[in-house]
Formats: structure tokens, C-alpha cells, sequence
């Protein structure tokens, strides 16, 4: 397949979160999260995995970023840990957390790699939890904006990009209704109520960095799964029409309309938060970027004993397999399919329906199921044509007037994927977790290739 032309100044990186790949959970005065609860609980997690080393990111950091630099990556987005920094969430600052970042930044810097961190990618401190119920707390929101002061005033003056939050939707949806994820609530009311505190937690990041670093470009992720009806009958149509409210545009439109999507927010009545003056102005304040995570689209059908939404989400669980599906369709790991065409379609309602701002693909990518050959090499050729067709897609949204300025591809390396344990592998970088040996994929080699013949390095 050809490289795709993503053009002149387009930025290529890799992304990882904190509790997926640092471990270390209890070395140098680390608090404990609510992952670090929730994944010693029995049956949480495939296999009763945790992710206590995961990729022993914090010991290994020196080595990774080697890593990326033999890959020519020119970026990287990665995650703070907040109970690193703060280890009750409030109050005393642990330096020893913040020293850890500190050396991680400079690392990238002397490897001309740009750090894009993450301020809050899940892992909420416990202690929040326990003492406020976390997010579903307005409280947990200003305590946010104090600990995004407290990374800001001590990165700031080397890092010039900040992402805010990453997937309010995920984090609300899978911890607090569905409780797959940390902290394993299942409730419409809790949903909806953190969802609203998460974006109001991102306004008032928002403000200390503006306060604190002028200069920086600053901005959100947001994921976006396009759902289609899964039929032509009306009530399918009117599902899907709520899912995409319900999943998309009830991140999409606070920020950039400073309202909730109706009729979706009419339904919610009986569980939605009191929305006080100025909240709606606080979140959808101005920000340089969005990011974007998507990987897959979903079907919708009408489904009447459904809260709310009235409708069925076809998602697939997550299987033991990559697979081949009824319609001859190849599906990742993760059960999804893979639908480069939906990126195209994210990109263009970012464009048409709020007011094309620049936008970062934030997060992209399949897990496979990846083994070391014989050879001592990882040969995920289906992951370089997985990657090649999206990145296509982008460029044809990028023709038609989307302003994407970059890419980072998850994940830099094998990791912890939340609920699915080690089982799911996404890396550009094999981790063999027995050993914590690194391989660049043969996509990572693919990636590196496509970088220097987009003339970026």
C-alpha cells in the first residue's frame, strides 16, 4: 500500500496513558487510584490482570523514549498521573511524583520529540473517591484545576501543549453506568452527573493554564463513534439519532455551543445535574485544539425498555480473538470493525457542525493478535494497512476542508488495556510482559518510513 500524503507540517506521534504503562504504584510516594482499586478486584479485570508493573514505564522511560526516537517519532502523548503528583488529590504535592515528569519532558527534548501531556486519562485519585464520590462531586472539578496549577507552574515552562482531559464520554459512561471500568458505579444519574463535572473540571483547567502559560496551545479529547441505523425503519433512525447525541455531541456541544443535545437532554430529566449560571460559558470557553480519539462506528436499534436513549448499541464484546465476522468483515481484537470511512465522517462533523477548529487525531489504532516470529521480529502487516486506510481517510477529510494538523497512534507500546488486562495488544512496539523486552513492529518500522518520506525528519 502507498504512504499516505498527509502534507507539509503534518505532526506524526505516538500515544500511552499513565496507568497503562508507568507501574510503580506504590514507589516514591505515588497515592493509590481508583484503577489501582478497581483492578485488584476479582473479575474486573480479564485474567484478574493488574497493572502494578504493566510496562515498568517509570523505571524504563530513558529506554522507551529511545524508542521512539529510532522511530523518528516527532511527538508524544502520554498522561499525567494525578495521585502521582498529589497523592490524596488535594493538598500535599508529592516532588518526588513531579521530579518523575520533570526528567520524562527533558528526556523527550533531548530527543527533538515534543511532549503533549495529558492531565487526567482515568486514574483518579482514591482518595477523591472515596472522600467526595469523585466526579460525581462538583468539588472534584476545582480540585483539578488546582493540580493542573500545580503540573502546569512546574512543566510549564518547557511544555507548550496541554491536553486537558481525555474521553469524558469513556470515563463517565464505562465507570459510572456501566461499570466496566474504575470505579465500577452503574447508574444514569451518576453518568450524567459526571459527565457535566468532567467537562466543567476541563473549563477550569482551561483557565490555570491560560493564567499560568499564556503561550501554550491548550485543548480537549473527545472520542466520537458514529452510529448508523441499523435498518431503514424510523424507530432505528431515531435510536441512532440519540446514541450519536448520547455518545458524540453530548461532549461536542457544551464545548462548542455551550448547550446540551435535544432532545437527548429533555429525556435525561430525572437524572441530569442542575446546571448553574456560567457553567455552560466555562466549558465551552476558547481552546487551540480538539482532540480526536476514534477507532470504529456501531448500529443502532430502537429499543423501548432503554433509559433515555431507546436504543440497542450494537457494540461487540470484547473476544478472545481478532476474527473474521459473518459479512467476511475482519474485526481487530477488540471485536471492532474496521471502518477507516468513519474517521472521515468524524472530521466532518468537527467541521460542519462546529465550527471547523483545529483538531489532532489524539488516538488511532488496532489491537492484533501480535506475536514474536522466529525471526525475532513482529510482523503486523494487518495493523500497517489498518493505519495506511485511516490515515487516507484523514487526508480525504483534510481535502475537503478539515483543518487536522497531526496524528498520534495508539498506543507507543503493548499495554494494559484497562478491562481486557495484556490480552489486547495495540503497540507500534511489542512488550514482551514476562521480560519487559521491547521490539519495534514492523508497523513502527512502517510508521518511522512513512514519517521520512513525509519529509518531517
Amino acid at each position: 500500500m502507498d504512504f499516505p500524503q498527509m502534507g507539509k507540517g503534518f505532526l506524526f506521534g505516538a500515544a500511552s496513558a499513565a496507568y497503562q504503562i508507568e507501574g510503580a504504584i506504590h514507589e516514591d510516594g505515588k497515592g493509590l487510584s481508583t484503577w489501582d482499586e478497581f483492578a485488584h478486584k476479582k473479575g474486573k479485570v480479564r485474567n484478574n490482570q493488574n497493572a502494578d508493573v504493566a510496562c515498568d514505564h517509570y523505571h524504563r522511560y530513558a529506554e522507551d523514549v529511545a524508542l521512539m526516537r529510532e522511530m523518528d517519532l516527532q511527538a508524544y502523548r502520554f498522561s499525567i498521573s494525578w495521585p502521582r503528583v498529589m497523592p490524596e488529590g488535594e493538598g500535599a504535592i508529592n516532588e518526588k511524583g513531579l521530579d518523575f515528569y520533570s526528567r520524562l519532558v527533558d528526556e523527550l527534548l533531548k530527543n527533538k520529540i515534543t511532549p503533549y501531556p495529558t492531565l487526567f486519562h482515568w486514574d483518579l485519585p482514591l482518595a477523591l473517591q472515596k472522600k467526595y464520590k469523585g466526579f460525581a462531586n462538583r468539588i472534584t472539578a476545582d480540585l483539578f484545576a488546582d493540580y493542573a496549577e500545580v503540573v502546569v507552574k512546574r512543566l510549564g515552562d518547557r511544555v507548550t501543549n496541554w491536553i486537558t482531559i481525555n474521553e469524558p464520554w469513556e470515563f463517565s459512561c464505562f465507570g459510572h453506568l456501566i461499570a466496566k471500568h474504575a470505579p465500577g458505579r452503574m447508574s444514569f444519574r451518576a453518568f450524567f452527573h459526571v459527565m457535566h463535572n468532567v467537562l466543567l473540571a476541563h473549563g477550569k483547567g482551561m483557565q490555570r493554564i491560560r493564567a499560568l502559560a499564556p503561550d501554550a496551545k491548550a485543548g480537549i479529547t473527545v472520542s466520537m463513534t458514529p452510529v448508523h441505523p441499523l435498518t431503514d425503519r424510523p424507530g432505528d433512525a431515531k435510536a441512532a439519532l440519540l446514541a450519536n447525541q448520547f455518545m458524540n455531541h453530548i461532549t461536542l456541544a457544551p464545548l462548542y455551543k455551550k448547550e446540551y443535545p435535544q432532545p437527548l437532554w429533555k429525556r435525561a430529566w430525572p437524572f441530569r445535574p442542575k446546571i448553574r449560571p456560567g457553567d455552560m460559558e466555562l466549558i465551552a470557553q476558547k481552546t487551540d485544539f480538539v482532540g480526536l480519539n476514534y477507532y470504529s462506528t456501531e448500529h443502532a436499534s430502537r429499543a423501548w425498555y432503554m433509559p433515555v436513549i431507546q436504543a440497542d448499541i450494537t457494540g461487540a464484546d470484547v473476544p478472545d480473538a481478532q476474527y473474521v465476522d459473518e459479512h467476511g468483515e475482519q474485526r481487530t481484537s477488540m471485536g471492532w470493525k474496521i471502518r477507516p470511512e468513519g474517521l472521515r465522517e468524524c472530521l466532518d462533523i468537527i467541521r460542519r457542525e462546529y465550527g471547523n477548529p483545529e483538531v489532532y487525531i489524539t488516538e488511532t489504532g488496532a489491537a492484533f493478535d501480535d506475536v514474536v516470529a522466529a525471526d525475532g521480529k513482529v510482523h503486523d502487516g494487518i495493523r500497517i494497512d489498518f493505519l495506511a486506510s485511516y490515515l487516507d481517510a484523514a487526508r480525504r477529510a483534510m481535502d475537503e476542508g478539515s483543518r487536522l494538523k497531526g496524528v498520534f497512534v495508539w498506543s507507543l507500546i503493548d499495554n494494559f488495556e484497562w478491562a481486557a488486562g495484556f490480552d489486547k495488544r495495540f503497540g507500534l512496539i511489542h512488550v514482551d510482559f514476562a521480560t519487559q523486552k521491547r521490539t519495534i513492529k514492523d508497523s513502527g518500522l512502517w510508521y518511522r518510513d512513512l514519517i521520512r518520506k513525509s519529509g518531517q525528519k
